[in-house]
Parts: structure tokens; C-alpha cells; sequence
């Protein structure tokens, strides 16, 4: 049964391709004739619409239709909160309906292969199967951005002690807040650097300063970088000095850093134990304890 599901695929494909392959003089011709009977005329709606790419007739109506469903399946989530996650992902770029509909393409996509293995199959492993492929493609793309999410999270914390002493340095030495931070555009790298370009670039667009950080702060889940885009608003609205400020906040930052490193390195030996114990040991034990009992059972023998 399942070599037919596969040679019924093949053949299915094969005979779309062969016809691609034959209707494509004659669609190249309807193609040329058409731009040739509208040359020169002015562009309507529908012949805007006939300009448009797959993408955007097929694809991306189709990407919306798919999100709105997932939506009315799970009351729980919307599209600010998958764009929020996005954008804290780094995945700007990717809008929230093509996300959804991945998800649950992936989900259609893993049970139709389960679904293959279990009538191939015919026991309840492939039943099983089934259930775990959709599982997996429809949480799989939630877990790439979850885990870009905090990787780009201690990437942005482990930058920011050396981002704000630039900071402060700048602006210590004369500089204005804007024009330290395109320095620090200009000399550092990272996904921190990217995101105050961004702010860097919607403050010089006419957008205020308490705007653009919020933003910036909304865009990453960072309590460090909390802290310091408040303590840079209270300083406008108090006419604080900013040096001061970004010199304290960095201090902290640095603290908050090292706290961090000491806790990963006290917890690693207890991460280390469960390996150590399942994969090391029993290897030891044969190496050390196999001999013996080789010996052993010889003298026995005898």
C-alpha cells in the first residue's frame, strides 16, 4: 500500500512536469501576444493585478486565509504576539501570517506522512507516528524562534556592558546622546549595535528620543536593557547628566554580567553529573571492572 502511495505521487508529478513542459511554447506565446496588444495602453486595475507576482496573488491571500484559521483555533495567541516574538527573534522580515501558515503547512505536511507510515504500516505505532509528525511540524518553527529568541537575549546582555561604556565615554567626552550612539553604530557589532542603529535611525527621522528607546526596549526582552532605556528617560524629563547615568548604568551591567557567568559555572557541575553518570561511568566500569571478571569466570570454569 505505501509503494503505491509513493509510485501514485511519482506518477501524479511526472505527468505535471510533462505538461508544463508541453504548454510552455504555447503559453509564451499567449504571453507575448497579450504584452503586445497592451503596449503603450494605460494600466488598469486588472492589468496590475495580471503584473503582480505568484507571490502576491497566490501565496500570500493563501498565508493569510491559513493564519486567520490558526488564529480561531488558538483564542490564546494574535498577531502582535507573533510579531512581538519575531522581532525579538531577529526575524523582522517574516510577517506574522507567513509564520502561522508555516506552522501549519509543517503540521499538514508531518501528518500526511505519518499518515502514509501508519496505513503502510496498519499497527498503532504508526497511529502514534501520525500524531508526533504533526506535533513536531507545528511546534518546531515556535521552537527555532524561541530559541533565536534567547540566543539574541544573552547575545544583547553580553554586549551591553561594553556598548554602554562606549556611551559614556562619548558622551563624557562632548558628544550628544546621538551622535554617541552612531559611534558606537560604527565600532561595534551585534544584535544590540543593530537595534540602536534602528533607534539611531527613527530618532533622526523626526521620531523622539523616549520613543525610540521604548521601542528599542520592546523589541528585546532584556531586563539590563530595561533598565537602562529608563534610567535615560528619567535623565531627559530631570536634566540629569547623561554621562553620570550611562557610567552608573554600565557599572551595574557589568555586575549584572559577572553575577550571571558565577551562576552558570556553579550550576555546571551539576549539569555535568546526569552525562557523567549515564555515558562515562558504564564505559569506566567495563574498562576497569572487565578484566577482573573475565579472571573470574575463568577460575570458576575451573
Amino acid at each position: 500500500m505505501l509503494l503505491l502511495l509513493i509510485a501514485s505521487a511519482c506518477f501524479a508529478g511526472a505527468v505535471f512536469v510533462l505538461g508544463q513542459v508541453a504548454t510552455q511554447p504555447e503559453r509564451e506565446r499567449r504571453s507575448l501576444v497579450r504584452r503586445a496588444a497592451t503596449y503603450g495602453a494605460v494600466r488598469t486595475a486588472a492589468s496590475r493585478e495580471e503584473r503582480l507576482s505568484l507571490r502576491e496573488r497566490v501565496v500570500a491571500p493563501a498565508a493569510s486565509r491559513i493564519a486567520q484559521a490558526m488564529l480561531r483555533l488558538n483564542r490564546r495567541e494574535n498577531l502582535e504576539q507573533v510579531q512581538q516574538r519575531l522581532i525579538a527573534a531577529g526575524l523582522a522580515s517574516v510577517s506574522p501570517s507567513s509564520f502561522l501558515a508555516t506552522k501549519a503547512v509543517l503540521a499538514i505536511g508531518g501528518a500526511f506522512f505519518g499518515l502514509v507510515i501508519w496505513v503502510g504500516t496498519g499497527s498503532a505505532m504508526g497511529f502514534l507516528m501520525l500524531i508526533g509528525l504533526a506535533g513536531m511540524g507545528y511546534m518546531a518553527p515556535g521552537f527555532i524562534v524561541g530559541s533565536r529568541v534567547r540566543k539574541r537575549r544573552d547575545a544583547v546582555q553580553a554586549a551591553l556592558p561594553d556598548a554602554l561604556d562606549l556611551l559614556a565615554v562619548s558622551v563624557e567626552a562632548g558628544l550628544g546622546f546621538d551622535a554617541a550612539i552612531s559611534k558606537l553604530v560604527e565600532h561595534m557589532e551585534g544584535p544590540l549595535i543593530d537595534e540602536f542603529g534602528l533607534a539611531l535611525s527613527e530618532m533622526r527621522v523626526g521620531e523622539s528620543r523616549q520613543d525610540a528607546l521604548k521601542k528599542l526596549s520592546a523589541r528585546i526582552d532584556s531586563p539590563e536593557l530595561g533598565a537602562f532605556v529608563r534610567a535615560i528617560i528619567q535623565a531627559d524629563q530631570l536634566g540629569i547628566s547623561l554621562g553620570r547615568i550611562l557610567r552608573v548604568q554600565a557599572v551595574d551591567s557589568r555586575l549584572k554580567r559577572q553575577t550571571a557567568a558565577e551562576e552558570k559555572a556553579m550550576k555546571a557541575p551539576i549539569k555535568m553529573l546526569f552525562p557523567t553518570v549515564v555515558f562515562i561511568f558504564p564505559a569506566m566500569f567495563i574498562v576497569i571492572l572487565g578484566p577482573a571478571m573475565l579472571n573470574l569466570a575463568k577460575v570458576f570454569k575451573l
